[in-house]
């Protein structure tokens, strides 16, 4: 019987959507609710477990009660064995610490944790770096190499163990930032340890690259390209630096770690929380609306980190003809030919998004570059 070790941090990620950056901190949790915000880490952990589902009867999930994993075992049949008790209504970071010591005490063969990068550190303060750990990303910031790189890629390393296919065992860095600085838009990330991960690199993430764009050439052809499709539409710019770029060649304050609207190359408003960005498309519909991302540098993530705020329902009014990626070729090179990933929670949206699509690259300059949804 394969003995699974389960948590879920149920409030991971809540502040994404509305602009809060993360869920760190005192009263966050409290804020992003206020605002609109929806817990789903439970919704990313089960995407998990549904690809464990047909060895149901070999395995056995021990986890903790409620939302932090119990909830989500059953909800999908499986055998469950509550080990840890959290009385709060809402769980702290002692929580997951305390439940991480429960886990290990019963053996289990591995633990699986829906969270962030901070879920990350508060398991790396318990478990020894023999003892393998694995991370469904679930939190806006995912800088640590202890993650697979959607969730149901975590399933599919979970999948591989329950079957006795042999997975080879990695140290992967535990990495968080400032989340205080994060909200300022200055990003300073730190190791804070190693933990013991499958090398599975089809389905683990590398840990993000960091840095801006050295080839400012480059960055000014993109830019310039940019601007020149510019008229009567709305245009919604992603987070990233290279997306920066733009908004500085426009001389528009930029947002670098959340999301802006320009019309007619000025700016509408800045760190745009969903609801705003929703009610923004609809009132803009008859001119027209398009999307300017890029995508995380090492790990090639275009929707699903770092901008929650673009919704399925964003993501789909928009449409798919809409969305502007741009990237030097430098990072897309870095990408080692790994495809671009779309997680976006919805994963119908995700096939639709599928394929290959246009980079922009330069001025007048664009590259095919296949995307594809988590598997």
């Amino acid at each position: 019987m394969f003995k699974l070790g389960f948590i879920v941090n149920p409030i991971a990620g809540i502040g994404g959507s509305v602009a809060l950056k993360g869920s760190d901190g005192e009263g966050i949790a409290e804020k992003a609710l206020a605002l609109g915000a929806e817990a789903k880490a439970n919704q990313r952990a089960k995407l998990a477990l549904e690809m464990l589902v047909p060895y149901q009867e070999n395995i056995t999930i021990y986890c903790a009660n409620g939302l932090m994993g119990e909830q989500s075992a059953r909800e999908l049949g499986f055998n469950v064995k509550v080990i840890y008790h959290c009385n709060a209504e809402q769980t702290t970071a002692q929580d997951t610490e305390n439940a991480v010591e429960a886990l290990i005490a019963q053996q289990v063969d591995i633990l699986l944790f829906a969270g962030g990068d901070g879920t990350a550190r508060n398991i790396c303060h318990k478990v020894s770096d023999s003892f393998p750990v694995l991370g469904i990303p679930a939190g806006c910031k995912i800088h640590s190499g202890v993650y697979a790189v959607t969730p149901k890629a975590a399933g599919r390393v979970i999948e591989l163990m329950v079957t006795n296919q042999l997975v080879t065992l990695t140290e992967a860095n535990v990495m968080d930032i400032d989340e205080s600085l994060f909200r300022q838009g200055v990003v300073k990330a730190k190791r804070f340890g190693e933990m013991q991960v499958p090398a599975e690199l089809r389905y683990v993430q590398a840990v993000k690259s960091g840095g801006k764009e050295s080839d400012e050439l480059v960055l000014h052809d993109i830019a310039a390209d940019v601007i020149n499709r510019m008229d009567d539409e709305l245009f919604i710019i992603g987070s990233g630096s290279t997306t920066a770029f733009v908004m500085e060649e426009l001389g528009l304050t930029n947002t670098l770690l959340g999301v802006d609207l320009v019309k007619e190359q000025s700016l509408l408003a800045n760190d745009v929380i969903e609801s705003q960005l929703w009610q923004a498309i609809n009132e803009n519909k008859a001119d027209g609306v398009k999307l300017v991302i890029t995508l995380i540098g090492g790990q090639g993530h275009i929707f699903g980190r770092g901008n929650q705020q673009l919704s399925p329902r964003i993501i789909r009014a928009i449409g798919k003809d809409n969305i502007i990626i741009i990237a030097t070729k430098t990072k897309l090179t870095a990408l080692n030919a790994r495809p671009l990933i779309v997680d976006t929670g919805d994963s119908e949206l995700d096939k639709e998004l599928t394929g290959y699509l246009p980079v922009t690259t330069g001025y007048h300059d664009q590259v095919l570059y296949p995307v594809a949804s988590p598997q």
